[in-house]
């Protein structure tokens, strides 16, 4: 039984072809996720900017001032200092001085250091970071809250502003 020279040739042109073609698929599912993420950040923050206009009517230097992509809002975590706890909301002030809204559930992970917390034990003035999603109302749903130990009152949460120029 004979082997013709030709034979391996087909074989090695279709590996090469669906090769090519897996990759092409590969790229094209990495930047449908990559739209897919940019999409529900930008709903997101267009979502809390109309929450924010309603409620304290807008910002002071108006919608398009500051158009370079500063003004997405951090859609999936925040960091700052509890003002209230109500309910299962906590009212918080974000690191760049905004009132946030967190919403709880019952599986929300509360932790300090190794310690797990109940709602009942966040009290204003602890500062916190919030892993969650943001829902359509400009609140983020948290998922985990971890509490810091109380900071040193003359470490300030937000930056001076000769810091910020």
């Amino acid at each position: 039984m004979e082997t013709s020279p030709t034979s391996p040739r087909p074989r090695q042109s279709l590996k090469l072809v669906v090769l090519v073609l897996l990759a092409f698929v590969a790229v094209l599912i990495v930047l449908r996720i990559g739209m897919f993420v940019g999409y529900q950040r930008a709903e997101y923050s267009f979502h809390w900017g109309d929450q924010y206009h309603q409620m304290f009517g807008g910002p002071a230097k108006g919608f398009l001032d500051d158009f370079d992509g500063h003004g997405f809002v951090d859609a999936h975590g925040l960091f700052g200092e509890v003002l209230e706890v109500r309910g299962n909301e906590i009212a918080m002030r974000d690191k760049d001085g905004t009132e946030k809204i967190v919403i709880t559930t019952p599986e929300t992970v509360i932790r300090r250091q190794m310690q797990t917390l109940t709602l009942h034990q966040v009290v204003p003035q602890m500062r916190i970071v919030i892993i969650g999603e943001p829902d359509d109302d400009g609140r983020v749903e948290a998922k985990m809250i971890r509490v810091f130990d109380q900071v040193p009152s003359h470490v300030p949460l937000l930056p001076s502003p000769s810091m910020m120029h």
